[in-house]
């Protein structure tokens, strides 16, 4: 079959996608850039929020109105395992639903619906061999470049009075490290310099089998396994995990970025509580603080919730001060979701919408003032930049500092060979970008900063 693949949602929805893509291809079907020209049409969901079950509402309407009478249309991931087959009620012309642990039977489903299988087709419950090593041995990805993400593990055990993900993934499994390993040296030998890790929450890898600090374990076995890999990136920390161990890996391996990506949600001891989330602020301090001392020239990304239930002003307030004392690099702000089956969603004083908005803008207000002036510290730092684009006589690329798709750009005269690292010293900063002037000479083999603590703003 000829099968047209939308994906959305977060970076772990294109692991899958990937996954997919690589298991169609292997059972001889081809996948095609136009819906027009398929067979079969995916659509890869998001499912977390209000706003993304809506944009994968809205995808899946546009292709149903299109949709030719001998195309098969198959929605997947967490939009159908949140909701179920309800999504066959809203769109008759739907004609299966796969759910986030059976995605692995893409094939076998799309050889039903090939068969002429009448009924619709709802594969939403677990089975019991299911799991993200479902290959032992065999790397999963597809689309090897000078970037990709590796999941490590999906679900989540952490329990967040806010999150829907414990309902649509279950708890906290964990993959093989063998088969990481695998699909790392894989990635690796098809040209991946960079290599971001994630899950729900990456520092609880290997807690569901007992380990204690399986990821730095993780890491180390990483950088040995593929010395010929330039950068490796965490994603998704919990704070009650990064351990002394996991920051002293990072610190020791001069192929993991100076950079972690610690979603705190919020910094009022109250609020946090009613979270259901890590309330020792002090203690967070203090990881805060042991991270940049050890690797002084670290770029700490958050992201915060503003108007959960029950948030007083003095409760913002604090996380204002918090903000302006911690002086994070990268901070994403986001307006609490009201999200049925989780905990929250029955908390009383909820927040007016108005209020949510207005204190979104305070904090953004004072997080970009923060952010220009930690950007304008790098002016005159000499960073390596892995070229992702090139016109109008410049190149653009990010530094250690930037994640993919949620952080800026380092932007630069002259044509670099995307895909490679360059050195680029810093003359210019915005609010998220850098401006740099491309020095034109070899980078050395650790040289992903000059480990020049940048200049306090």
């Amino acid at each position: 079959m000829r099968v047209y693949l939308v994906t959305l949602g977060c970076p772990k929805n294109e692991v899958i996608s990937d996954n997919m893509a690589q298991l169609l291809m292997e059972a001889g079907h081809i996948i095609v850039a136009e819906p027009r020209s398929a067979d079969a049409l995916l659509v890869n969901t998001c499912g977390f929020i209000k706003s993304a079950r809506l944009e994968s509402s809205q995808t899946v309407l546009e292709l149903a109105e299109r949709k030719k009478d001998a195309q098969k249309l198959v929605v997947i991931g967490c939009w159908p395992q949140l909701v179920g087959p309800q999504i066959l009620t809203d769109f008759p012309t739907v004609d299966g639903l796969l759910g986030v642990r059976r995605w692995m039977e893409i094939d076998r489903l799309l050889t039903f619906l090939d068969a002429g299988v009448e009924q619709k087709i709802i594969w939403l419950n677990d089975l019991p061999d299911s799991s993200l090593a479902f290959r032992a041995g065999r790397p999963l990805r597809s689309r090897p470049g000078a970037s990709a993400y590796v999941s490590i593990a999906d679900g989540c055990s952490a329990g967040c009075a806010f999150c829907s993900i414990p309902n649509i993934k279950g708890k906290l499994r964990s993959r093989l490290a063998a088969d990481i390993l695998d699909e790392v040296r894989y990635l690796v030998d098809g040209g991946a310099r960079e290599l971001i890790l994630v899950a729900q929450d990456t520092t609880a890898y290997g807690l569901d089998r007992g380990e204690k600090d399986g990821l730095p374990h993780l890491l180390r076995q990483i950088v040995k396994n593929a010395p010929e890999l330039v950068w490796l990136r965490l994603m998704y920390a919990y704070p009650q995990h990064v351990t002394p161990q996991l920051i002293a890996t990072m610190a020791e391996e001069p192929k993991l970025c100076h950079y972690l990506d610690l979603p705190l949600q919020h910094a009022h001891p109250q609020t946090l509580q009613r979270m259901r989330r890590p309330h020792n602020v002090k203690e967070i301090r203090r990881t805060l603080n042991a991270l940049r001392t050890a690797m002084p020239d670290i770029a700490l990304r958050t992201s915060f919730i503003v108007g959960y239930p029950g948030e007083t002003e003095e409760e913002f307030r604090a996380l204002l001060d918090f903000v302006e004392e911690v002086a994070f690099d990268k901070v994403g702000v986001f307006m609490y979701s009201r999200e049925a089956g989780t905990p929250a969603y029955d908390l009383p004083d909820q927040i007016p919408q108005p209020m949510k908005e207005e204190r979104y803008h305070r904090l953004m207000q004072v997080q970009q003032a923060i952010s220009l002036a930690r950007n304008r510290a790098q002016i005159g730092r000499e960073l390596d930049v892995l070229v992702e684009g090139q016109g109008d006589g410049i190149s653009v690329g990010r530094s250690y500092r930037d994640a993919p798709e949620v952080d800026g750009l380092v932007i630069f005269k002259g044509r670099a060979p995307v895909g490679e690292f360059v050195r680029v010293r810093v003359v210019g900063a915005d609010t998220y970008d850098l401006t740099g002037s491309w020095l034109r000479r070899r980078r050395t083999a650790d040289s992903y900063s000059d480990k020049r603590p940048p200049v306090k703003p």
